[in-house]
This record gives C-alpha cells, structure tokens and sequence, in this order.
C-alpha cells in the first residue's frame, strides 16, 4: 500500500511554443505532455523514491495510455486510475505572457477527470496511508469530483492520516469565493498547507501572505509552507518561522513546479527529516522542475535533488 496517495485530475498538456500571451492568437503549441496538478504531484514523490498513488479516471484513447504508460514507468500505483469508457482523455491548453502570468483551457469537467465520483474511493486503500494529498482543482472539477474528495477526507481522518492540502487556485473553474467555501472542509482538518501568497490570503482575507500563513497555523494547521517561486519558501509552524532559501537556476517553464514542491515536502515529511531539509528538499526539486519543459517530465529524480542540495552544503 503507498504511503502517499492523492486523487483529481489526469490530463494531457498543450504548451504554446512562442509564449504569445493569448489563446486567441494563431501560434504553435507542443505536446502532448502528461500533467494534471494531482498526477505531477504523484509521480514527483515515486521519483522521489516514496511510494505513491493516484485516484483518477482517464479516457479510453492515446492520452490516457500516455498517461498511464508515464506513471507506471515512475513507479505510480494506478491500481485506483479508472478508463471511462465514452469519454476522452483531460486536456489543457496553456499560454505565457511577458510578464509571466499563465493563461489555461481546460476540457475537464466533461472530460473522463471529471467523472471521478464517491465510488473510486476505497476505505481501506486511504486507511493505509500516512498522507492524503488534497488539491483545490480536484474540489473544483466537478460536483462528483468534489465529494470523492470529501469522502477520502473523512476516510482520512477517521483512521489518522495526515492531511495536505494544495489550493491550487484554478478561477477557469470556479470563482475565488466558491474556492474558498469548498476548501474549508479540508482546511478544517489539514495537517499541512502549501499555497502561495495569493492563495493564502484568498483563503484567509488577509493582506500579506506572512499574515495569511500565520492566521492558518492559529486556526489549527500544524504546518503552512508557503511557496514563493524564486524566493525560495517560508515555513511556518505554532512555535517557529523558517525562511528557506532559493536555488538560482534557469527557468524554461513552471508549470508543476509548485506540484513538484509538494511532493518532495511530503516526502521529506514522511522520511522524518528536520523542517529545515524537508523545505530545501522542497526548494530543489521544485527548481529543478522549471529547468525543463514538460510538468511530470520535468519531475526530478532523488539523484537530481540530492547532487543539488549539496552545492548548498559545500
């Protein structure tokens, strides 16, 4: 059984090759790249040599073997990754402006992701792990999506699994305030919280990010790790504030990166490291990441984040 499990999205990636900034504008788009916020998440922690599964539906087409031929190949438990028949494969659309700022597409909901439902929950597959892994884009996919989450939540916390949780704000799915309603629920028991400054001040109404991460530990999370891109991150706990430095590196493209921060995060966690390895073990991965193109491509493997955490200690 994996230690880390978590559930949402599988989806196939498109990636506008000359950042035009705009969807609308004639361009040329790579891919396809497998993604999904939940299936990059996954599959960084299987790299990262923690055991790992995701609960998704996929469509019965070349996509959704892309998929599952990916995850396999990292050592991804899939035994919970449905194919819907009559529905296709997730897919994304994504585009850069000058400024950075990313522009989505998604077909999901009506997609094969969006048919996750109550039913591809097991009790005793979440029982068995030591974290569930929640993320706001699986709670904003769909109505049935919503509640396979809820359900892994209470399964989760009736036999003590710890709880994270990623808002992953997506406002093409739903609108800051509906997000914010349908993360109360896992927020209210989550162990871990990994936003960035924005997403913590929408789940909050605070005006700074710090003030956000701290107002969450006050409201009962034991650890808010607070994501600031090339900043590096901040983590927070009720006794103690850590300020985790960035690794300089190139970036090609970001998206997963903060899936990837994640996965290392609680990999860190569940390897019993001290805060201060577990967020610059979190840092490296995630900066390894945007070095190259592709989100679960770009995924680093241990080796990677290892040769790179000991350029910080040299």
């Amino acid at each position: 059984m994996p230690d880390v499990i978590t559930l949402g999205e599988p989806l196939v990636e498109f990636i506008d090759k000359h950042k035009k900034g705009s969807l609308k504008t004639l361009t040329e788009f790579v891919g396809p790249f497998p993604s999904g916020a939940p299936a990059i998440f996954a599959d960084a922690v299987a790299r990262l040599k923690v055991s790992s599964a995701l609960i998704g539906v996929i469509g019965s087409d070349e996509f959704g073997e892309l998929l599952l031929d990916r995850l396999k190949e990292d050592g991804v438990d899939v035994s919970h990754l449905r194919v819907a028949e009559g529905y296709t494969t997730g897919t994304a659309f994504v585009t850069y402006s000058p400024s950075g700022s990313r522009k989505f597409i998604f077909h999901l909901r009506h997609a094969a992701a969006g048919q996750l439902s109550p039913d591809d929950v097991d009790e005793e597959f979440i029982a068995s792990a030591k974290f569930l892994h929640i993320m706001g884009s699986a709670l904003s996919l769909s109505p049935s999506s919503r509640e396979a989450c809820y359900k892994a939540l209470k399964i989760a916390v009736e036999h003590g699994v710890k709880v994270s949780l990623d808002p992953n704000v997506r406002p093409e799915l739903l609108s800051i305030d509906e997000i914010r309603r349908i993360c109360k629920p896992v927020l209210d028991e989550a162990y871990l919280v990994l936003p960035s400054g924005e997403e913590a001040m929408m789940l909050t109404g605070e005006k700074t990010a710090e003030e956000a991460c701290r107002t969450l530990i006050d409201e009962g999370v034991e650890i808010v790790a607070l994501k600031r891109g090339a900043r590096g991150s901040i983590i927070f706990t009720r006794d103690r504030v850590i300020d985790v430095p960035a690794f300089k590196v190139e970036e090609v493209e970001p998206t997963g990166a903060g899936d990837t921060y994640d996965g290392a995060f609680i990999v860190g966690l569940v390897r019993g490291w001290p805060l201060e390895k577990v967020g610059l073990f979190a840092n490296a991965a995630g900066a390894i990441s945007v070095t190259r193109i592709g989100p679960i491509n770009s995924c680093p493997y241990l080796h990677e984040v290892e040769k790179l955490m000991a350029t910080r200690e040299t």
